[in-house]
């Protein structure tokens, strides 16, 4: 007997709860369960499925698994995204990192990771606060990553609607974005000298091991640890870390508590900015 429409049994919920977890690192408790239901009917419409269990029996039964899990991954992970999210950060960018970094003077070129970059705002919004203060003092380069390949592919375009643009100050606005010709578009697009100085990868940061360079000066991975149980977040970080030079910096987000999650060879500077040592071997 089907059960109802809208819903997935018991028993291929904890499946897609158990595969999540294993693989993407999420965990998806039972109070998330309507949540995930109504991401997952969208992708159950998409493969003209009748019913939420027929998806389930699609995904565990039927040999679909390895072709479905990277929809479903994108299906139930949260993508929020905005530019110039928690300001502080860039402030201290602008007035303490940036500047030590390119003090250092012992190569010309920055490099910065964002970890989970989503639909590319973090990203942009590091182009536009580097751009700014490079001018020919440093050339830099970002790396974007996210475990999503369908907001990765948005990234890549880089547009954006007016309203989420509406967060980056004015006069960096007029400079790095560009509005769209029909106003009824209501839409801007980063400059091509940005998104020049941006590129995007897949990459899960569950994987043992990342295809990044091991010399980079700034990784970004804010409110994405927050999903994780404090063993994987140690994990997480620790690979996070052995991919920092000594001196760079790793940020993580305002919601994330790091207690119980410290990594030998990073010196916690404040609730969620860490440096690398210099003299650490990792």
């Amino acid at each position: 007997m089907e059960t109802d429409p809208g819903h997935l049994s018991d028993r291929h919920f904890r499946s897609v709860a158990d595969l999540v977890q294993h693989h993407a690192g999420i965990q998806l408790p039972p109070a998330k369960r309507t949540m995930v239901e109504g991401r997952l009917r969208k992708r159950m419409r998409a493969l003209d499925l009748p019913t939420l269990e027929a998806y389930g029996r699609h995904l565990f039964e039927a040999g679909h698994l390895a072709d479905e899990f990277p929809h479903l991954v994108d299906c139930v992970t949260t993508n929020k995204t905005d530019f110039f999210r928690e300001p502080a950060h860039f402030d201290l960018l602008r007035t303490t990192i940036v500047p030590r970094l390119a003090a250092r003077g012992d190569r010309p070129l920055l490099k910065v990771w964002s970890a989970a970059a989503s639909t590319g705002a973090e990203a942009y919004t590091l182009a536009m606060v580097l751009q700014d203060m490079a001018a020919d003092r440093f050339r830099y380069a970002i790396l974007g990553t996210d475990i999503s390949s369908e907001v990765l592919d948005r990234a890549r375009t880089a547009i954006y609607p007016e309203e989420m643009l509406e967060a980056v100050p004015p006069d960096l606005r007029r400079r790095y974005v560009m509005v769209a010709r029909d106003p009824a578009r209501r839409e801007g697009r980063i400059v091509p000298e940005l998104r020049a100085r941006v590129r995007f990868q897949r990459l899960n940061l569950m994987d043992e091991s990342y295809p990044i360079d091991r010399d980079v000066d700034l990784v970004f991975c804010r409110n994405v640890l927050i999903y994780f149980d404090k063993p994987t977040q140690k994990a997480v970080v620790a690979r996070l870390a052995a991919h920092l030079r000594p001196g760079g910096y790793l940020i993580v987000g305002h919601s994330e508590s790091m207690a119980g999650v410290g990594v030998a060879g990073l010196d916690q500077m404040s609730s969620t900015v860490f440096s690398k040592l210099r003299d650490s071997g990792r």
